[in-house]
């Protein structure tokens, strides 16, 4: 039985992630990380995100005249994506983002975009009124000030999306360190030791 507080797992098979608007221009403004942290982050939840096989859909807002592209970190974490550019506010209300996600068959989505309290939480709010579970990877959405932060993670949980941070997801989907992609996951996140997990997989193996 699932709770509404406590849903089943994500897993390969019900996840996908989606990237709202990481790009140049949002990201000179971000105030709650460090550039470089938030960079690492966000890259890290995008190859582990590959890694794992997931479903990925990405948009961007008026990057001709606003925002400017993708940030070039992001691109080249996902070679071959395409980004979906649009007007709307809400990446959801773009019907070829709704249909992007929609076409992915998952129950459940992760949501990272710049800034945290519209770019992540409005999709994410859309998703659950529609029936998903809705996660948000907090430490991949920076936003402007800790004002913003704050009052987007009370109402993101006032609204019943799961907040979390995205490298605590993609290890929640690996589920098992004896899994092929642990070493590939554990590296794209950036953790120093992952070599352990490639120490722990291959012991596994050999008593199996």
């Amino acid at each position: 039985m699932t709770h509404l507080n406590n849903p089943a797992p994500l897993n390969r098979d019900n996840a996908a992630v989606v990237f709202v608007d990481n790009q140049v221009g949002l990201m000179t403004g971000i105030r709650d990380y460090s550039i470089a942290e938030l960079k690492h982050n966000i890259v890290g939840l995008a190859r582990a995100a590959k890694a794992l096989g997931l479903p990925i859909v990405a948009t961007t807002t008026s990057s001709q005249t606003l925002w400017g592209p993708a940030i070039p970190e992001l691109q080249e974490a996902l070679p071959g994506q395409s980004f979906i550019d649009r007007t709307t506010v809400n990446a959801w209300d773009d019907p070829r983002v709704e249909a992007a996600i929609r076409a992915t068959g998952r129950s459940k989505l992760i949501f990272a975009g710049l800034s945290l309290e519209v770019c992540a939480a409005f999709p994410a709010m859309r998703a659950v009124r529609e029936g998903f579970e809705a996660y948000v990877a907090v430490d991949a959405s920076g936003t402007f000030n800790r004002t913003k932060r704050e009052t987007a993670l009370v109402r993101l949980t006032q609204a019943g999306v799961i907040v979390a941070d995205g490298a605590s997801l993609m290890i929640e989907i690996l589920a098992d360190n004896a899994s092929n992609q642990a070493g590939d996951v554990y590296g794209a996140l950036g953790m120093d030791w992952s070599i352990l997990v490639s120490q722990v997989r291959e012991s596994a193996l050999s008593l199996s």
